[in-house]
């Protein structure tokens, strides 16, 4: 393979060499010796007659006078010239080296590099190569870099210092991202991430540095080694400064950093659809107005409604469906009280009707009598502690088994009995590699980072005993817990910091931003799939009412609460971004929204009839379990 490799090395230095004057190696008729035999001939000044192969002849190079007095001043090298030229005797090591990785991996070098190569395997001439490069250069000659035109010092500290800048962006852009919907938190930005700490001033924006191009994924893994200041810090700034903060480089798995910078980092991000577009704004909307359509019909019950963070609905069906597209069979869920109904409602689908009739006071007798002899119709506990079950089909054509599991008020406590469950039904199923049994925990922002149960259940998350091959959690992150701003709670700067214990990483969200929220929920879903290991999503929303919807909070965070009396949902906000860009007109989604309206009143009417099954609160019949009239 070397010597295949170094004859086509050969014709590639033969297509320059009719651009150097009289004295140069001559490698045009050679089928031996390519880059490896210039290389020898450069380090052991070969004698005039020695010849490659039977073909190839050398010509002796002619005596160069130099100057014993270096230039004074030295002209700047403009940085989109500052790229090796690969005629210099001193690159021939590296250029047999590029042949070899080419070989092994066409894709593992720089596509300039690969087209050459392929062009050579290919048949080109030494003297069609050397048109080709005449016409795309119509400059001087390629010739090594000498003290003259040599990069200066400053042109290689500034380029050292950008690295510094990208990197420090990576690591801390989540503090300039556009997190919270209110607009109230003012966030000191980092002065890493200031360019004048590195140098840079507005009058650098667009001059052209060299970056290179990198042994890695993401920004600096693209063939475009000479950028502007300018281009470099739009792409940062889009990548880790929008409405989406990814925490991710405390993770020591060089592989996985790498498998997250080509996802956030990629140029071109992927859009949705306009068929998508309009799923998300319908599962927004059911969100939406089953939260208004309770509030409007039980003023004075406790509901733990969902208003602030209604996108987690649709971001959470997002990662459902994508997880049955990557081969999840079932999903066990753990939750606190908060946006309970909805869950139940939209994601687990609960029959409505059951969930209208649990808001009637009074015992409701059922004529039926459940299996085993019992007439028990409920588990006795409130609504918004209730559990299901439900197989859900999918948006891509499958199906996926949902659990919720009952849990008492906001209490950690359901983390272990969810994870114990899963494990449960890997062991039973034989999902030895975890991917078929998913677990996923939602938690207030409060409860994750104040109970220590959070922090054990991450601990024991890896050992081999009991991990379930990584867990979603899903913070529904109102800013205020329960009456308290994260200032006087917390010690760290996000509430999911304690996460980090474990290397999972962290996607911060803006809860108004419907499509960034299922954005990040599907990156979760396909991340736990593809390492096994928990994964955080922390949407930053807000609390419309109180605690509970009979609480006043204009007592306890009275500035907080004038903004949201003047906010509008992320329901409104999203139909006008659809009207805005022509995807659906104001008449098709008044249209969607009566279609809704008209669903939520016939299963109200039918709740005034409906009788409670053993179903509504057991996944199944358990044999042997007696109802509580049997005991």
């Amino acid at each position: 393979m070397r010597r295949r490799a170094a004859g086509l090395a050969g014709r590639a230095m033969s297509a320059f060499a009719p651009r150097y004057s009289s004295g140069v190696v001559n490698f045009s008729t050679a089928s031996t010796g390519g880059w490896r035999g210039a290389s020898a001939m450069y380090r052991s000044g070969a004698p005039s007659h020695w010849t490659p192969g039977s073909t190839a002849a050398i010509r002796t190079f002619p005596a160069r006078a130099f100057s014993a007095v270096p230039p004074a001043h030295p002209a700047p090298i403009p940085n989109s010239k500052m790229q090796d030229e690969f005629i210099s005797g001193t690159s021939a090591a590296y250029l047999e080296s590029l042949e070899d990785q080419w070989r092994e991996d066409p894709g593992s070098v720089p596509a300039s590099w690969a087209n050459l190569l392929r062009q050579m395997d290919s048949g080109v001439t030494g003297s069609e190569l050397s048109e080709m490069y005449v016409a795309a250069k119509t400059g001087a000659a390629p010739v090594a870099l000498s003290a003259s035109n040599a990069p200066s010092s400053q042109s290689i500290q500034e380029s050292m210092r950008l690295l510094l800048l990208v990197r420090a962006y990576q690591v801390n852009g989540h503090f300039m991202a556009s997190l919270d919907p209110l607009g109230l938190e003012v966030r000191k930005v980092p002065i890493e991430l200031d360019p004048a700490l590195y140098g840079f001033s507005e009058a650098d924006l667009d001059r052209q540095f060299f970056l290179g191009t990198w042994q890695m994924k993401g920004f600096l893994s693209e063939d475009n080694p000479v950028q502007t200041l300018r281009q470099i810090l739009n792409r940062l700034r889009d990548a880790y400064c929008g409405n989406i903060g990814y925490e991710y480089m405390h993770i020591s798995d060089r592989d996985q950093c790498n498998w997250l910078r080509e996802k956030i980092e990629q140029q071109e991000r992927a859009q949705y659809s306009k068929s998508r577009k309009k799923v998300l704004l319908d599962r927004l909307a059911w969100a939406d107005m089953f939260e208004n359509f309770l509030s409007n019909k039980y003023t004075a019950a406790k509901r733990f409604g969902l208003e602030g963070c209604e996108t987690m609905i649709p971001g959470f069906k997002e990662s459902i469906d994508k997880a049955a597209e990557l081969g999840v069979e079932s999903i066990t869920i753990g939750m606190p009280h908060r946006g309970r109904l909805n869950v139940l409602a939209n994601v687990v689908r609960k029959p409505m009707q059951s969930i209208f009739n649990e808001f009637k006071a009074g015992p409701k007798p059922s004529s039926d009598v459940a299996k085993g002899g019992s007439t028990y119709t409920g588990s006795g506990d409130v609504k918004y502690h209730l559990g299901t079950s439900y197989d859900r089909p999918t948006l891509r054509g499958g199906r996926i088994h949902l659990s919720l599991v009952a849990n008492p008020s906001h209490l950690e406590a359901v983390n272990t009995v969810v994870v114990g469950k899963t494990r449960a039904k890997q062991f039973y199923e034989n999902d030895s590699n975890r991917k078929k049994h998913m677990a996923v925990l939602l938690h207030g922002d409060g409860a994750f980072s104040g109970q220590g149960i959070v922090y054990e259940t991450l601990d024991m998350s890896q050992l081999p005993e009991y991990t379930i091959g990584g867990t979603i959690h899903i913070v529904v992150n109102n800013q205020v817990a329960f009456t308290t701003d994260p200032k006087y709670s917390r010690s760290s700067p996000y509430c999911t910091d304690v996460a980090k214990c474990v290397d999972a990483p962290v996607f911060h969200v803006n809860g108004d931003d419907v499509e960034a929220v299922a954005r990040v929920m599907e990156l979760a879903t396909e991340w736990r799939q593809e390492f096994g290991r928990d994964v955080v999503v922390d949407i930053v929303c807000y609390r419309k009412y109180g605690h509970n919807e009979i609480d006043e909070p204009m007592f306890t965070q009275p500035l907080m609460y004038k903004k949201i009396k003047t906010h509008r949902s992320a329901h409104e906000q999203y139909c006008d971004k659809l009207v805005a860009e022509g995807t659906l007109t104001r008449e098709e989604i008044a249209q969607m929204h009566e279609e809704i309206l008209r669903k939520l009143d016939q299963d109200f009417e039918d709740s005034k009839d409906y009788r409670p099954k053993p179903r509504d609160w057991l996944a199944a019949h358990w044999k042997g379990f007696k109802g509580p009239d049997q005991l």
